[in-house]
């Protein structure tokens, strides 16, 4: 189904896929939310605040269709770092408030056109490489081993580890509660998604990871119980912050304090959160729409706007700044969530519950989120990926690769830089062999002949192939310019050619030019003077021209 056509159907035309998905994506965003304001050195319930406003209100504004925002990971260095240079929390939220109006002009100056330059590889690398990460971070959990916070997607973490030396110090602290969880819940999952969707659409409808949620929390109530020694303890749990009253409630939120808006500190922090978080967007919506079952394109220009308009609320709120994720962008999309109202709904839920019913969020294991992550983390990272990856040849399958390994072993955004860095040189290298084509041979009168064909885009970046190709030939030779094919010849080349010309009557060089009119020039060459083959100056100065 097209985009058109869930417009004309109307928000609510795929309700019934929607709400199970946006159930799946609020208990994976409860933890992260909580997580990466835990490593960001923000109020907890700040985490929570730019979850809400992610989900309503860049899901209300955006049109990407799948796309979940939130608090990010890629952030929480800088927000960190801006937290304690600026002195408050009040403070830096004036940053995240000037951070998206600076967005908002992004998106109305049309800056979002940046994300269709990054090349599909890079993308596709940068996926496989999340997914990889997820079950990485994801394994510890699984196992009861909480050390590091939800949400962390970068090589070195906050306990000291990196995410392979943790797997070593995971085996030192199992518990088998966890386990228990973790594999229960990932059996149920594999359950509902291999066979039971298949049998029957109610399965389709109430999603295998909802099902295993719930089964966590009634395993936690009955062990606590019953069995207090299988039950899990806090800090192996969901651990949102619970008010005693309604004013307790909204002392949650924070405002910010405006009379720094003159600190130069604070305008340089608002930038570097615009730019970063306006980076992590593009490529996840890039990355989202490539995932998006319907192939519906989202306006880069207004997911601006939306994340802009989502972090000038959340900052005014006491939030943290949000961008577009793809962790939970792909849970949405692998509960079959169809259109936009599954984030709207999962910002709802987070409101109304954090609210309502915190206790019971406080029920849920982190060990039944893995096992509904790691499904998630196998799903982008199948070995079917790498396959045809590398049947696409190297110049897709060495970005990709090296995107993978980037952010595996960095972060998102060094990761990003990397397999760019590797997609240009290949392009470099593209650009310098396909810019022409050459043909040699030798005819009866011993001379060498050869035909230089251009191609339809000759840049400034393919004038050193042609300037060697041209210097290689032989004096004496008969040479064949053909430009009747190029649309656009840069100047630098244009340049290189008539370089050539001029050295070539030196070497008894006759050449010919053949241009987009299909007119053809003749220069002849000779060894003892400069005269073409007719002596006239008007035609030497058209072949100059040229």
């Amino acid at each position: 189904m097209s985009e058109q056509a869930y417009k004309r159907e109307g928000l609510f035309s795929s309700i019934r896929y929607d709400f199970p998905s946006s159930m799946v994506v609020f208990f994976v965003a409860v933890p992260l939310c909580l997580g990466i304001a835990l490593a960001s050195g923000a109020p907890l319930f700040s985490g929570i605040i730019a979850g809400i406003v992610g989900g309503i209100v860049v899901g209300s504004i955006s049109n990407s269709q799948l796309g979940v925002s939130g608090p990010a990971a890629g952030l929480t260095v800088i927000v960190l770092a801006a937290i304690q240079q600026l002195g408050s929390f009040e403070v830096f939220l004036v940053a995240v408030v000037l951070a998206g109006l600076l967005q908002i002009g992004l998106g109305l100056v049309r800056a979002g056109i940046i994300g269709y330059y990054f090349p599909t590889s890079v993308i596709k690398g940068m996926l496989t490489a999340i997914g990889i990460i997820i079950v990485l971070k994801q394994i510890p959990h699984a196992f009861g081993y909480d050390a590091d916070y939800e949400g962390d997607m970068a090589f070195s973490q906050a306990d000291g580890h990196n995410t392979f030396s943790e797997l070593y110090f995971m085996m030192q602290a199992i518990t088998p509660a966890a386990v228990l969880i973790s594999v229960t819940g990932l059996g149920i999952i594999l359950l509902w998604d291999l066979y039971l969707s298949k049998k029957h659409q109610v399965f389709k409808l109430v999603q295998g990871p909802l099902v295993a949620v719930v089964f966590a929390i009634i395993y936690q109530v009955v062990t606590s119980k019953y069995f207090p020694s299988w039950a899990l303890s806090g800090e192996h749990l969901v651990s949102v912050p619970v008010a005693e009253s309604v004013n307790g409630f909204f002392n949650q939120f924070m405002l910010p304090s405006f009379s720094a808006i003159t600190n130069p500190e604070v305008w340089v922090v608002a930038f570097t959160i615009a730019v970063v978080a306006s980076i992590e967007t593009l490529l996840s919506v890039e990355a989202t729409d490539k995932l998006d079952p319907y192939k519906r394109t989202t306006n880069t220009n207004r997911e601006l706007i939306a994340q802009g308009s989502g972090n000038f609320i959340s900052g005014l709120i006491g939030g943290l700044p949000v961008t577009q994720v793809i962790v939970r962008s792909s849970a949405n999309i692998q509960s079959g969530g169809k259109t936009k109202l599954s984030t709207i709904l999962h910002g709802l839920m987070l409101l109304l519950c954090v609210i309502a019913i915190p206790h019971v969020l406080n029920l849920v294991p982190l060990a039944v989120l893995a096992s509904v992550l790691l499904v998630v983390g196998y799903k982008l990272a199948k070995p079917s990926v790498f396959k045809e990856m590398a049947r696409l040849g190297w110049s897709q399958f060495l970005p990709f690769i090296t995107t993978i390994l980037g952010v595996v072993f960095t972060d998102l955004l060094k990761g990003i830089g990397i397999g760019l860095a590797v997609a240009i040189v290949i392009i470099l290298r593209n650009s310098y062999r396909n810019s022409h084509f050459l043909h040699k041979e030798k005819v009866d009168d011993g001379k060498d002949t050869v035909k230089l064909t251009l191609a339809e885009e000759v840049v400034f970046l393919n004038k050193g192939s042609i300037k060697k190709e041209l210097s290689e030939i032989n004096a004496g030779s008969k040479v064949t310019i053909d430009m009747s094919k190029s649309v656009t010849i840069d100047h630098d080349v244009l340049e290189i050619i008539e370089d050539f010309k001029k050295q070539a009557e030196a070497k008894n060089i006759d050449v010919e030019l053949i241009r987009k009119n299909r007119e053809r020039i003749i220069q002849q060459g000779n060894a003892n003077g400069h005269k073409n083959s007719n002596g006239s100056p008007s035609r030497a100065k058209a072949e100059r021209n040229s």
